[in-house]
């Protein structure tokens, strides 16, 4: 049943890091207990997590602008997938980041994986919601086209001009109102006069066109994971010929390659599980 959130979420503080050679950002939400440490999907922000957050009022809680997104450097394509999981890595450790509950939607999923594998302390257990980790025989099989991406809409007035022109689109349309409004807000930074996406056109096509190069490969990585993980993911699975972005990527088989993984499968769902079940992925959160 979708219903309304009905929670108003913390104000975090923006911190900058110096992580990899890069600039990240991280929206920080104090509080007590072990940290949540939350990754978002490809083009999207750390802040989209805000109303998932809001069910933990008490929690410190975490939630990253990866490189080339939201507030953290950009720099140039090609984009390749092990950066991200070396920039989460290493900002865990300028952190001290200890015990955390890690959540990662989509590519997020992917890099919460690698940096799990490379610094195990990180974590005590995974959500992986519907994670861009696809069945392994696609790596190193052509992606499809996604040109498409490079033309996006680039310059708005604002905000208010995005929401308007997203929420009676899909996906957007399935989305809550409020989680779109801060996909929104979040999503834009100002350069001049006008307003441009926080994640470029071009390192959005990059990321697609690199995710099934062999060195995006993790399975390797999978097998030493030994956290408890939980795979949440979409009921319909993507061909793949086609880039569907509603269908779920993620391997059917991918919770039984963990040596400690379960599975949740939402037959009504999207790929946007987050975006559309915010409190199905708190009550996830909250069991683990």
């Amino acid at each position: 049943m979708r219903g309304k959130i009905g929670k108003v979420p913390r104000t975090p503080e923006l911190h900058i890091v110096p992580a990899n050679g890069q600039q990240i950002a991280v929206w920080d939400w104090p509080g007590e207990g072990p940290p949540f440490l939350f990754a978002h999907a490809t083009g999207f922000h750390g802040r989209c997590w805000d109303r998932i957050i809001s069910h933990f009022p008490e929690r410190r809680c975490l939630a990253v602008d990866s490189r080339g997104h939201g507030r953290s450097s950009k720099p140039a394509p090609p984009c390749h997938w092990r950066d991200w999981g070396r920039d989460l890595a290493a900002l865990a450790e300028s952190l001290s980041l200890r015990d955390a509950v890690g959540i990662g939607h989509s590519m997020g999923g992917h890099v919460s994986v690698q940096c799990a594998a490379l610094r195990p302390e990180t974590y005590r257990a995974l959500l992986l919601v519907d994670p861009t980790i696809f069945p392994r025989e696609l790596y190193g099989a052509p992606f499809p086209d996604v040109s498409f991406t490079l033309r996006r809409k680039n310059h708005w007035h604002g905000p208010e001009e995005m929401y308007q022109r997203f929420h009676g689109r899909l996906p957007f349309s399935q989305w809550r109102p409020e989680i779109l409004r801060d996909y929104c807000e979040w999503g834009l930074t100002r350069e001049g006069g006008h307003y441009v996406l926080a994640c470029p056109p071009p390192i959005e096509a990059s990321i697609y066109e690199n995710s099934r190069q062999p060195e995006s490969d993790i399975y390797p990585e999978i097998a030493r994971v030994r956290h408890p993980v939980v795979v949440m993911r979409a009921g319909r699975t993507r061909r793949p010929d086609v880039f569907e972005l509603g269908a779920s990527p993620t391997a059917p088989d991918l919770a039984s390659r963990f040596a400690n993984g379960r599975e949740v499968v939402l037959q009504d769902a999207s790929h946007y599980i987050a975006m559309e079940h915010p409190e199905r992925v708190a009550e996830e959160i909250a069991r683990l």
